[in-house]
């Protein structure tokens, strides 16, 4: 039975799963051939630069979703704590309230941050600074503003690291639970 090739954008989420599982370094072409089910010629079909494409492709990609779902209503909500309670609602999504690692964050501390290092520092920056912005609309004087969507981001990388690191996704419920009252909205979650 002939197999069906995954679209770009599945392509791209099994890739970045061998990513998080194995790092850069680690997911090999063998390994990334395996998980997708295309041979190594399949592969550089889509992605000629080899395992430094696909590793680009997938950071583009998942600032694609974080431009949409959580960068996009920080910046265009007419309510701004209800962008950051979109920006929490999206990232507790994507990051199945601390299942999973954040890749671009791994990315940052691995090997390969040099090879990636403008698009990692892209997509952080864009985050603290559409957080800031919005902290900023909802009242908060600029600097304090900028401050505290570091100490955001910052918690939220921490968090994921010390859920996986104890293997206790309540860690990470906790820490958002924790960000919501530090950045003024309603308790719930």
């Amino acid at each position: 039975m002939r197999r069906i090739a995954p679209d770009r954008d599945q392509l791209l989420g099994i890739i970045a799963e061998v990513f998080r599982e194995h790092g850069y370094e680690g997911a090999s072409l063998a390994l990334i051939g395996e998980a997708t089910g295309l041979g190594k010629g399949s592969l550089y079909h889509f992605f000629p630069g080899g395992k430094e494409e696909m590793a680009g492709a997938v950071i583009a990609h998942i600032d694609g979703w974080f431009e949409d779902n959580v960068f996009a209503p920080l910046r265009d909500s007419a309510d701004p704590l209800a962008g950051i309670e979109q920006m929490l609602a999206g990232t507790d999504s994507y990051f199945r309230s601390g299942r999973r690692v954040c890749l671009i964050g791994a990315f940052a501390l691995d090997e390969s941050r040099d090879l990636f290092a403008g698009q990692i520092r892209d997509y952080f920056g864009r985050w603290v600074t559409h957080l800031a912005d919005a902290l900023a609309r909802s009242g908060h004087r600029p600097g304090e503003a900028s401050e505290l969507a570091e100490e955001a981001v910052a918690a939220i990388q921490g968090a994921l690291t010390l859920a996986r690191a104890a293997n206790d996704l309540d860690v990470f419920s906790r820490a958002l639970r924790r960000l919501r009252m530090r950045l003024g909205l309603p308790g719930k979650m």
